[in-house]
């Protein structure tokens, strides 16, 4: 294999029209450049230049090998370049895996800061409705960062962003408005709005009323997306647990804390946790935190149906 260093060599002496000129260009002795040269044209099987009583003249070989070189030493620099403006932050791509229910509540505002800072970084979005799907694609080299609750088990990097609330949602009349919070037991007797087979937060929903030996009765009707499930409960389909940031956009409805409170970490796993680029997007992401991911004290004054805010 040719190495870059000769096809440098060769170019320059198609340039200068001499090896003395050319190994002073390249700042190293005739020698050196002799020895270049001579590993072309053994990887060749033939001559690339030929020696005359007044210099020397490429052949047609040489030339044509030349006019390649310049091709794949214009590549290298570009990929010199390239490397350099990941490393610089002005340049690269990354691929990111989210939660759907996080998209716009947290992601949104990071990704406009960084189309406007870093205009030459492709970020490239794809939204899921379950962490352990995040974590495959991941592994598969298919993202390099996801966000969301965290997967059923990692030995990923992981960082943590905050805590969202696990809340009720129910109609404006449901009895739970008159309730400052909600005990799981009550749903026991509520027609519910769950997930489809394998929504992430629907098996979550399934082993934390196990835990708590509580029984779900069969829903009345089942949704893929956490955010629908709590537009339906708000309409009157019945009563649904979902995390606080499927309340963006604000269902109207009743709103409530479970009793006692449930919180969950909201994540970022990190395919390549020493890559400048990820560091840099993940650090903004860890500085702005997370938006109002609580509802208010239940004892604070004026808390009224559907009103929720900053912990």
């Amino acid at each position: 294999m040719v190495s870059m260093r000769a096809l440098e060599c060769l170019v320059a002496i198609v340039d200068q029209g001499s090896l003395t000129k050319a190994a002073a260009a390249l700042h190293m002795s005739q020698p050196a450049l002799s020895h270049q040269i001579a590993a072309i044209e053994r990887e060749l099987g033939t001559a690339v230049v030929e020696r005359l009583p007044r210099g020397i003249r490429p052949t047609a070989a040489g030339l044509a090998a030349a006019a390649e070189a310049r091709v794949a030493l214009s590549a290298a620099d570009r990929a010199v370049m390239a490397g350099r403006r990941v490393a610089a932050g002005t340049g690269g791509r990354i691929r990111i895996a989210c939660a759907e229910t996080m998209t716009a509540w947290v992601l949104v505002p990071v990704l406009r800061s960084w189309r406007r800072r870093f205009p030459d970084v492709e970020l490239d979005l794809k939204e899921y409705t379950s962490a352990d799907r995040m974590l495959e694609v991941l592994r598969a080299g298919a993202a390099d960062i996801a966000v969301g609750p965290p997967p059923t088990l990692t030995d990923e990097h992981v960082e943590v962003l905050g805590r969202e609330e696990i809340v009720v949602v129910a109609s404006a009349e449901h009895r739970f408005s008159r309730m400052d919070a909600v005990p799981l037991a009550e749903l026991a007797a509520e027609p519910l709005v769950l997930y489809n087979p394998g929504n992430g937060h629907g098996v979550w929903v399934d082993q934390f009323a196990a835990q708590r030996g509580v029984v779900l009765p069969q829903p009345v009707l089942r949704t893929g997306s956490p955010r629908t499930a709590a537009q339906l409960a708000a309409s009157g389909m019945g009563v649904a647990i979902v995390p606080f940031s499927a309340l963006t956009p604000r269902p109207g409805g009743t709103i409530r804390s479970l009793d006692p409170v449930e919180l969950r970490d909201v994540v970022v796993v990190v395919a390549a946790p020493h890559d400048d680029l990820l560091r840099r997007f993940v650090g903004d992401l860890k500085r702005r935190g997370l938006p109002a991911s609580r509802l208010p004290d239940p004892g604070a004054a004026g808390r009224s149906s559907g009103t929720a805010g900053a912990a």
